[in-house]
């Protein structure tokens, strides 16, 4: 089973599985737990009751200690994998992995949100955010994809197959900030078909005055007011 006592005297391999080290490790640590107590009070039962007995009693679950539950998260939201094949790396049946996710995905969005790394969700309030800011705003566009289960419905199916990467995928935006790496806007989810340009048009982002943008061939066109645009060109020698 995979835990945090175990990885974190193996830093590269705890960087490849969280993309964090462990010094930032233990800093979302800390407001993890602080961000799981406001969501789920230690005198409340999970439906909200108050308890009658102290929490700790009965038998240990796979994810009892904060440090694993938080690896768990960060793992799943890293590499999305299947369900099934990430409730192995913890011991966790399929239902019991669902479960998890549900539960601990709202802890780490608001341990982010409190620790000022969580993305703007909203597009119009880019340009007020202080990560866009941060040193400059100089940021980098890009779309990503990521394979989703095939839907049933026909319909469905046909929206949701990417002919780029030759499967059915969800795609969202990412604004990245240059220097510092971090992810300043993440758009809203939607289907693989839709093209990079076209999801960015109809995002509609604000800006701040004087940002630099660079973005790759699949935002051909994209030319927001106000700001200076770059945009990779092939050499002769690769066109040959």
């Amino acid at each position: 089973m995979l835990s945090y006592e175990r990885l974190k005297k193996r830093p590269p391999e705890l960087l490849a599985a969280t993309g964090l080290t462990e010094p930032e490790y233990e800093q979302l640590l800390t407001a993890f737990e602080s961000a799981h107590a406001k969501q789920y009070p230690p005198e409340h039962t999970l439906e909200g009751k108050v308890r009658q007995r102290r929490t700790g009693a009965g038998t240990k679950g796979q994810l009892s200690d904060f440090s694993d539950k938080l690896l768990f998260i960060l793992i799943y939201v890293k590499t999305h994998p299947l369900q099934t094949l990430h409730g192995l790396s913890f011991n966790l049946s399929q239902g019991q992995t669902n479960y998890w996710i549900h539960h601990l995905l709202p802890v780490l969005q608001e341990s982010l949100r409190a620790l000022g790394h969580a993305p703007e969700r909203s597009a119009a309030q880019v340009g007020a955010n202080d990560l866009v800011r941060d040193g400059g705003a100089h940021l980098l566009l890009d779309g990503t994809e990521r394979r989703r289960q095939r839907p049933q419905d026909k319909a469905r199916q046909k929206e949701h197959y990417s002919g780029k990467k030759k499967a059915h995928t969800d795609k969202n935006l990412l604004l990245v900030h240059e220097h510092s790496g971090k992810v300043v806007y993440l758009s809203e989810t939607v289907a693989g078909k839709k093209h990079d340009k076209k999801m960015a048009d109809e995002a509609a982002i604000v800006y701040p005055a004087g940002a630099t943008l660079a973005k790759d061939t699949g935002f051909q066109g994209y030319e927001p007011e106000g700001i200076l645009t770059a945009q990779p060109k092939k050499s002769l020698q690769a066109r040959n």
